[in-house]
């Protein structure tokens, strides 16, 4: 292992990091996942589209 030379603990750097984040309220949070709710409906819709592309038929 490494030795942490700057005798600076790491998971308390994280601790920090992660406090300095500004709250959000429950109305941002609903519109955050609303928004990925809606990209992977969307992305669902466009992959269940059928690509008919390489059946020949006796009309080519």
């Amino acid at each position: 292992m490494t030795k942490n030379k700057s005798a600076v603990d790491k998971n308390l750097q994280n601790v920090v990091k992660d406090l300095d984040h500004t709250i959000v309220n429950s109305h941002q949070a609903q519109q955050v996942q609303q928004q990925t709710n809606d990209h992977r409906h969307q992305d669902a819709l466009n992959h269940d589209k059928p690509t008919n592309n390489s059946i020949l038929t006796d009309k080519d």
